[in-house]
């Protein structure tokens, strides 16, 4: 029988029965207050046992399972773990290459001050550095399953001591292929470990693993309070997908495109606030900074200032913008997604007041857009995706404000002291040259030339937005099944191809029983590419086309040439039969 556990009203991390040095060490990092997950989920891992918590990334459950982890490995004695030879005393199974060094970044940050060690293994990575982290003996080793069974298979991995082991993302792996990898790998580790099992939905499938694998599991499902009716504020909602790694170009792309009178940024901790805020400065922006690692004279005057329409750029926590209501903010931009669903509502409700348009952007990771999707449902509100503005884009955007600036300067009119100069000077150039050089001086004068160095390459843009396309043809309603007795249909029109992408081709289809997610799951585990940025994928009867980076191009072949897709060896290299 699953017990449930009812949500905590503590919101101290000290509360939660974490040892000090812990609790001190996420101080240090910014870490004000514990995610509704964190709080429900940590007391009873610190007490051994099982968990099975439903959890969509973003509301802070690598926290959940981490932290009551590293607590685990210190030893009662010397309050100082060490790598183990003889094999790790922690796994955690993860989908993806980018979440397996995120997961491994995050326990080695927690874990660092009392000597935690962790190594990420995962596909599209050599053997070699993964064998010598291996063989020097680490604490934590978080993986991908394909890659942690060939491990196990080489003997390089051996699970014998392993006493936790931890499913993250659940569903996203069983939707990869992973299902079987992952029935491996448990039976491999001692029946007497503690389990956590975290997935953002529970299908039956997932619900029977939790059934065979976890003993007497808790179950963690944080309650979130429905909308009512009216509550969600009507304003533009727009999302930008780009990888974590652009996120700030992206942001001053944005800013520079939207031009807002007034713009509230919510990062996610005071480190990150810190961090975006210098970054922006370094740009040639002017924001001010607020959290709650600042005094309260420091955080009264940045209020005081935006309130005042003087400061117009602030990057703040949820926590030290509670209370901050500012008449006619006009933006609020999502850095990092909230934790929850109703802190999301919160911040968008800022704008869009006293029937004044709002905007509500959020620069989203290309893992978050299941729980844009979420968010979106949660609201009963569209959320636009849109591509992040090219250079181009940003240049026909200050041409449109400096003709949007000529326009009313002739509507106000009182330009007549100002012909005498230009009768003056049309005698010497031609009247058409003049009325441009004037409006050069106005575009010059109307902002700040743009930044002319492309800080996002055109194959990181081209993959989102393809990419983005197939995330909705995947979840949107599926027609009947095919039938023996249904025309069989022939090869799916070739459409262009975006710059910055190649296409693969891949010698099984449909009659091999293929499916895009197969290929999905094949080439983000042999090639150790993020499924994210695989673009189109276009499945026929004999054969099938995927769209990738032109940059991982190679890599995908290469890694394809010694796989199976569905048990079965196939012909994989660059198509080209279309002029690629």
């Amino acid at each position: 029988m699953i017990e449930t556990i009812e949500e905590q009203t503590d919101t101290g991390f000290a509360a939660l029965g974490l040892m000090p040095r812990l609790a001190d060490a996420l101080a240090k990092m910014g870490y004000e207050e514990p995610t509704p997950i964190q709080a429900e989920a940590i007391p009873p891992l610190l007490e051994g046992r099982d968990l099975l918590g439903q959890a969509a990334t973003g509301t802070g459950k690598t926290a959940a399972f981490a932290l009551p982890l590293v607590q685990r490995l210190v030893s009662e004695t010397s309050g100082v773990a060490r790598g183990d030879k003889t094999g790790p005393a922690a796994i955690v199974l993860v989908p993806t290459r980018e979440l397996a060094m995120q997961v491994a970044e995050a326990v080695q940050g927690y874990g660092r001050s009392l000597g935690i060690s962790v190594l990420a293994v995962y596909g599209g990575q050599a053997f070699d550095g993964q064998l010598r982290g291996l063989k020097r003996g680490v604490d934590v080793v978080v993986a991908t399953p394909g890659r942690a069974l060939d491990h196990m298979r080489r003997e390089t991995l051996k699970l014998g001591n392993v006493s936790t082991v931890i499913l993250d993302e659940a569903d996203e792996m069983f939707a990869m292929g992973f299902a079987e990898d992952i029935e491996a790998i448990l039976t491999a580790t001692p029946s007497t470990r503690q389990t956590m099992l975290f997935s953002a939905t529970i299908p039956p499938h997932i619900a029977a693993v939790g059934r065979r694998h976890l003993t007497n599991p808790v179950e963690i499902r944080v309650a979130r309070a429905a909308v009512a009716p009216g509550e969600a504020p009507r304003v533009r909602q727009t999302a930008y997908i780009i990888p974590r790694d652009y996120k700030l170009a992206a942001l001053g792309r944005i800013l520079d495109m939207e031009a807002p009178t007034s713009a509230l940024v919510f990062c996610r901790t005071r480190t990150d606030v810190d961090d975006l805020t210098e970054a922006l400065g370094a740009r040639g922006y002017r924001p001010e900074a607020l959290h709650g690692g600042m005094s309260q004279e420091q955080r009264d005057r940045v209020m005081r200032l935006f309130r005042a329409g003087t400061a117009t750029l602030v990057v703040a926590t949820d926590v030290a913008a509670r209370g901050l209501d500012v008449d006619g903010l006009s933006h609020v931009i999502n850095f990092s997604l909230p934790p929850e669903m109703g802190s999301y509502v919160h911040r968008i409700g800022r704008v869009g007041r006293a029937g004044r348009e709002g905007v509500a952007i959020t620069i989203a990771d290309p893992r978050d857009h299941r729980q844009l999707q979420n968010i979106a449902r949660f609201t009963g509100q569209r959320i636009d995706v849109a591509q992040v503005p090219s250079l181009a884009d940003l240049r026909a955007k200050r041409l449109e404000r400096t003709r949007a600036t000529l326009r009313e300067a002739i509507v106000e009119g009182g330009l007549e002291p100002y012909r005498a100069v230009v009768e003056g000077l049309i005698g010497e150039f031609d009247i058409t040259d003049i009325a441009l050089a004037a409006i050069k001086l106005a575009h010059k004068a109307n902002g700040p030339a743009e930044q002319e160095r492309d800080d996002i390459p055109a194959h990181v843009l081209a993959p989102i937005r393809v990419r983005e396309k197939f995330v909705q043809e995947r979840s949107a309603p599926r027609g009947p099944e095919r039938t023996d007795t249904a025309p069989r249909r022939g090869p799916t029109p070739v459409r262009p191809l975006a710059r910055g992408l190649a296409r693969i081709f891949i010698g099984v289809g449909r009659e091999a029983g293929v499916t895009p997610r197969d290929l999905v799951g094949a080439i983000a585990n042999e090639a150790g590419i993020n499924g994210k940025e695989i673009g189109g994928i276009e499945v026929n009867d004999r054969f099938s086309l995927v769209e990738v980076p032109e940059a991982l191009a190679r890599q995908v072949v290469e890694a394809l040439r010694d796989a199976r897709i569905k048990g079965r060896k196939a012909v994989v290299r660059r198509d080209r039969r279309w002029g690629e």
